[in-house]
């Protein structure tokens, strides 16, 4: 079948490629995000630690203990990150995993967890991808935020089915929440742009695409409101 979002082919419940669901499939909720090593900004990523690293090189900027220098950040995606006195007493490979997670935060919001789970992806050992997430200054709370509203930008979310998602982003029950308690979300619009959304790959019924936004996590109220908002 065609993916009725970006057009791939495949087989299965979800789309490989934009994890869209099959049309008709909308009994089993999506929670799976694509894995960042599919995203271009993720190689735009590895580039820059790559140009980094060749630039160290070439300019001879390594100190006599062979840590490299931290690359310049641009604007940070997520604000109040700050410098841990402690960090140069790292190791080399502290301090190059430390390096790499400033420069994912720089264009992603990340768990503390997930990080962690990022770098050791990068092949960092696991005590140093941990020293990294525990030093690279991040405010994990404004993370969940920054995530949350990137979630948002791309999907309809209820609140409850928010939190999960940052939950499984590995975000702490608590960060999580706080995340979609500051997100700013209008859930009765977020309701009708989910009933939207599935009304686009199938048909439903009044009562069944209620019952569909309930599963979704959205309230009686909100999930009534949303079917109202497409016509019924």
């Amino acid at each position: 079948m065609k993916c009725p979002k970006c057009g791939t082919e495949f087989t299965g419940n979800f789309c490989p490629n934009c994890a869209e669901p099959a049309p008709g499939n909308v009994s089993v909720k999506v929670k799976k995000k694509k894995p960042i090593f599919k995203k271009w900004w993720f190689w735009v990523i590895v580039a820059i630690i790559v140009i980094g690293a060749i630039g160290s090189q070439d300019g001879g900027d390594k100190d006599s203990a062979g840590t490299a220098p931290t690359p310049t950040q641009s604007q940070t995606a997520v604000p109040s990150q700050t410098t841990d006195a402690s960090q140069s007493n790292g190791t080399t490979g502290q301090m190059n995993a430390l390096a790499a997670a400033k420069t994912y935060l720089d264009y992603a919001a990340f768990s503390h967890d997930g990080l962690i789970s990022q770098l050791e992806y990068e092949k960092y050992s696991a005590e140093d991808a941990t020293y990294a997430a525990d030093n690279c200054g991040a405010d994990w709370n404004e993370q969940a935020l920054a995530s949350a509203k990137n979630y948002l930008n791309n999907s309809a979310f209820s609140y409850s089915g928010l939190i999960t998602q940052l939950e499984y982003e590995k975000f702490t029950t608590e960060q999580a929440t706080y995340g979609a308690d500051n997100c700013g979300a209008d859930w009765d619009e977020q309701a009708a742009k989910s009933a939207k959304n599935y009304l686009s790959i199938s048909s439903f019924s009044k009562d069944g695409l209620i019952s569909q936004l309930e599963y979704e996590g959205f309230t009686s109220e909100q999930a009534a409101h949303g079917a109202a908002a497409n016509g019924y």
